[in-house]
């Protein structure tokens, strides 16, 4: 089977090389401290966090989790909350016919569905009901990992992925939130979401009630040596060798980008019959295989860019650096300073350019490799 993944999380063998950042977040769950993950989209942020639940839940840390790009509405939210909190916290606290009373005090009460084939329960809200009892609902759905938490001497993690929709579902959430979670020292939360500006916007700005209320875990790519012995191995033990040049070649490609890496390197498994050597031949066939598989995406960012956007791509794919200096636009044809300055900021904002100082470059994997073959 092919030991590299990209798409899904990346889990069990196919998770490498962040154990510096597992034992950070290990640790701060341990000791219910709040975190924050920040990193561009593809960094592994999810699989990160997968991995230290597995981690932690071996320390008997109950960890209830809930994305919130699946609750669109304030009912969804909590019937997701309650779902959590029933299946991974109740669960293993109480007796079947006692998880249910954790529930009975809550302003509205939920519709319970049983499962007739596992006799698992689901809860559902009904729309409809004044907004102070909906908000009142969700506060209480929010108490009850650290009640339990106390009552029961254990410890509890909160994890929220996509923590950026909140402001979607209701700009006064974050409030309501942050007034539940500031006295549950017991508790540790943990945040991440896949739109970094608006991360950074709800935990960095002081206007925001999240402002400084967690430790900000930055995840950058993973350091190209660290990845040297894992596509060895990945490699060897499913019948197959990887040359050192080739490593070589797929580390600058990628530059450590966790899941260019991974993408790039299981096309090349693909491309390598087994028993065989991967090769620079071999690496040439899995780029364009990779080039192909992603461009249908790229297609799509490229027509939704603007004619800007269009051309300070296309000029930081050929070139890296300064495209707001006079020299550099007047080498790519590029408009003026201001205009170039607006398709920037949309660009970095997108995640599609990134920025060092005043250098610029095409950050989303494989985006300037494609851009460079349309040219």
């Amino acid at each position: 089977m092919n030991p590299f993944r990209y798409g899904a999380l990346a889990l069990d063998d196919a998770f490498t090389n962040r154990e510096a950042e597992i034992r950070e977040l290990k640790r701060d769950i341990l000791n219910g401290q709040d975190v924050v993950v920040l990193a561009p989209r593809r960094y592994g942020k999810t699989s990160l966090v997968w991995r230290v639940i597995q981690e932690v839940v071996k320390k008997k840390v109950l960890v209830a989790q809930v994305n919130l790009m699946t609750t669109p509405t304030k009912e969804r939210l909590a019937e997701k909350l309650a779902d959590t909190i029933h299946e991974n916290i109740a669960s293993a606290l109480f007796r079947a016919k006692e998880r249910l009373r954790i529930f009975a005090d809550l302003r509205i009460r939920p519709i319970v569905t049983i499962d007739p084939d596992t006799g698992t329960p689901s809860f559902s809200f009904d729309a409809g009901y004044p907004r102070q009892d909906v908000d009142a609902t969700i506060e209480r759905l929010l108490e009850l990992p650290g009640q339990l938490a106390t009552e029961r001497k254990r410890k509890v993690a909160l994890v929220f992925d996509e923590f950026q929709e909140i402001v979607n579902i209701d700009p006064d959430l974050p409030k309501l939130m942050r007034s539940v979670f500031q006295e549950q020292p017991e508790v540790a939360h943990v945040y991440l979401g896949s739109k970094r500006h608006m991360m950074e916007r709800i935990f960095n700005d002081e206007n925001e009630p999240f402002w400084r209320s967690a430790r900000q875990m930055e995840l950058g790519v993973i350091a190209p040596p660290r990845f040297e012995g894992y596509l060895a191995e990945s490699f060897e033990r499913t019948g197959k060798k990887i040359a050192p040049e080739t490593i070589a070649a797929v580390l600058e490609t990628t530059g450590g980008h966790p899941y260019a890496t991974q993408e790039l390197c299981y096309f090349l498994w693909e491309e390598t019959p087994t028993g065989r050597l991967a090769g620079p031949v071999e690496y040439e066939r899995a780029l364009a295989d990779v080039l192909r598989a992603e461009h249908a995406h790229f297609e799509l960012i490229w027509d939704t860019a603007s004619s800007v956007q269009r051309r300070t791509l296309q000029a930081l794919a050929q070139q890296p650096g300064r495209p707001l200096s006079g020299d550099y636009r007047r080498r790519h044809k590029l408009p003026g300073a201001s205009t170039v300055q607006r398709a920037l900021q949309a660009l970095t904002r997108n995640e599609l350019v990134g920025r060092t100082g005043s250098e610029y470059r095409v950050a989303e994997p494989f985006l300037a490799d494609w851009l460079r073959g349309q040219a």
